[in-house]
């Protein structure tokens, strides 16, 4: 019994470095906001309970699909080597397991909320999933990747049955410039690589200089989608506060990388990112009750 609660831990633990788990801190606070401003308030626990699911299902899903279809350059990459395919600390037939069931649990969230939450699965499948195969034709995948982000929130919008309107999709355009913008932080770490496997980025196509000048005006731009999608719904002083710590928050961010020194990309990319998304989260739940 002990050995198989310590196998078991060993498998929790590497299915949760397939995913990168951590990352979800990335996506769920847009998820909840969106619900949140769907909903005008809470919704029912029985939503929430199956938004977080989708969420989980469809992120699940999305992760490890993309460390299957790249585990061979995964093993071609020094800085990606000891991931769990590629240093066979797991199996393919164990990832394609972990796929199938969150495609599943996803589905199944999806058709539990609302008949229109499963007739649109498809296309945010296709969203997620697609996003993987994108870094091999075209520089443009940062913006695939937020858009594969973006998606969170619009969907827990429909979920909660949120009237159509501006809001959600200025939401989805904040954090589709935010998405693609830390993407382009981290991925100046890839540059020789990529260009020598034939991988695009806009790094790599651009230079890294470039690049960060870039993700500076994407981060501008979602500060002003984030005030417009504000005034739109209604929101007042305290989500403008959060907002104002957020745009604080985002030039420390930038500050922290330059071209001729990459070395603090993951507190960029990792801890600031982080903190932004719970950031607002925190300044919109408490923007609607107080």
């Amino acid at each position: 019994m002990p050995g198989s609660l310590a196998a078991l831990r060993r498998g929790a633990s590497v299915t949760a470095e397939l995913v990168a788990f951590p990352h979800t801190i990335f996506a769920l606070p847009f998820a909840f906001m969106g619900m949140l401003l769907g909903a005008g308030g809470l919704p029912s626990a029985w939503q929430l309970a199956w938004i977080v699911a989708a969420m989980v299902g469809a992120r699940t899903a999305a992760m490890s699909f993309n460390r299957i279809v790249d585990r061979r350059i995964d093993a071609a990459n020094p800085r990606t080597a000891a991931r769990p395919l590629p240093a066979g600390r797991m199996t393919l037939r164990a990832a394609l397991a972990v796929l199938v069931i969150s495609l599943a649990l996803f589905g199944a969230s999806c058709a539990a909320l609302s008949p229109l939450c499963l007739r649109l699965s498809p296309v945010a499948l296709l969203i997620v999933l697609g996003y993987s195969y994108t870094k091999r034709f075209t520089w443009m995948s940062h913006l695939f990747l937020g858009l594969a982000l973006a998606v969170a929130p619009v969907g827990a919008w429909v979920a909660v049955g949120g009237l159509p309107s501006w809001a959600p999709v200025l939401l989805a355009a904040a954090v589709l410039l935010w998405t693609a913008g830390f993407d382009i932080i981290y991925s100046c770490q890839d540059v020789g690589f990529d260009r020598g496997a034939g991988l695009h980025s806009l790094p790599a196509r651009f230079g890294v200089a470039r690049a960060l000048r870039l993700s500076s005006l994407l981060h501008v731009l979602m500060v002003i989608a984030l005030a417009g999608m504000g005034l739109l719904a209604g929101l007042g002083f305290v989500y403008f506060t959060g907002l104002a710590c957020v745009a604080v928050s985002l030039v420390y961010e930038h500050r922290l990388v330059r071209p001729d020194d990459l070395s603090r990309v993951n507190v960029a990319f990792f801890t600031m990112n982080g903190w932004i998304a719970v950031t607002l989260f925190i300044a919109t739940l408490l923007d609607l009750f107080f």
